[in-house]
């Protein structure tokens, strides 16, 4: 039977790849996006996941750098540290603090956060805030994980490698050049950049019955480069 899940930032790339595929399973899939509603404000979280009613599987994809570049740590304001942290961490926190109640009354959930292969290393791009964010979300969801098992309620995450997959990272990808993509591919155990389709793959295995004992978990799904 299926569920009723939730996709957050699903207007593009990765977002929309996860929610087309949970739909093709058969859940029913809201999806949520700016400028509808803006998740790293609480009031506006709070609002559309009241107006849906309870939610069986949670996708936190709704992120990104916010249009940021890098700039030396010196140059970095409240604002654009404050900016990054609120469309990464604080949208994951709104949103899964609101799902939460009705998973722990039906004592089931999937919460699968998509975190970032920065979250584990260093931001490509040299974004500071961005790299603290997404290793936040990686923390978030172990304790979340700890915190909800016990009600049926299993929380993963996956850290991505480079994926193609809207205008940004392809302006970013354009940016290394061909001596700068050699490298990346050649960092790559299977020697290609990855496709939203590959983060879907591993959602649908985070979201489904049969992964019922496996939870806490950051997995990587980027080529096998953070073998390197």
């Amino acid at each position: 039977m299926g569920k009723v899940a939730v996709v957050t930032g699903a207007g593009h790339g990765i977002g929309k790849q996860i929610a087309d595929e949970l739909a093709d399973v058969g859940h029913k899939v809201y999806r949520v996006d700016l400028p509808d509603v803006d998740l790293s404000d609480s009031s506006a979280a709070n609002k559309f996941f009241a107006e849906i009613g309870p939610v069986d599987i949670l996708v936190n994809n709704a992120g990104g750098v916010v249009g940021q570049v890098h700039h030396p740590l010196e140059e970095i304001t409240d604002e654009m540290w404050a900016a990054i942290f609120g469309a990464n961490i604080m949208s994951t926190f709104h949103c899964t603090r609101a799902v939460v109640p009705g998973m722990k009354e039906k004592k089931w959930g999937r919460i699968v956060t998509i975190s970032s292969g920065a979250g584990r290393s260093v931001s490509l791009t040299g974004i500071q805030a961005y790299a603290t964010a997404k290793a936040a979300q990686i923390a978030f969801t172990r304790q979340m994980a700890f915190e909800l098992g016990q009600h049926g309620v299993t929380v993963n995450c996956i850290a991505p490698g480079f994926i193609l997959s809207n205008p940004s990272t392809q302006k970013q990808w354009d940016g290394y050049g061909v001596e700068g993509q050699k490298k990346i591919i050649d960092a790559i155990a299977t020697r290609r950049l990855g496709q939203p389709s590959d983060i879907a793959n591993a959602v649908k295995f985070f979201a489904a019955e049969s992964s019922s004992w496996v939870t806490g978990q950051c997995l990587s799904v980027d080529g096998g480069h953070s073998l390197f």
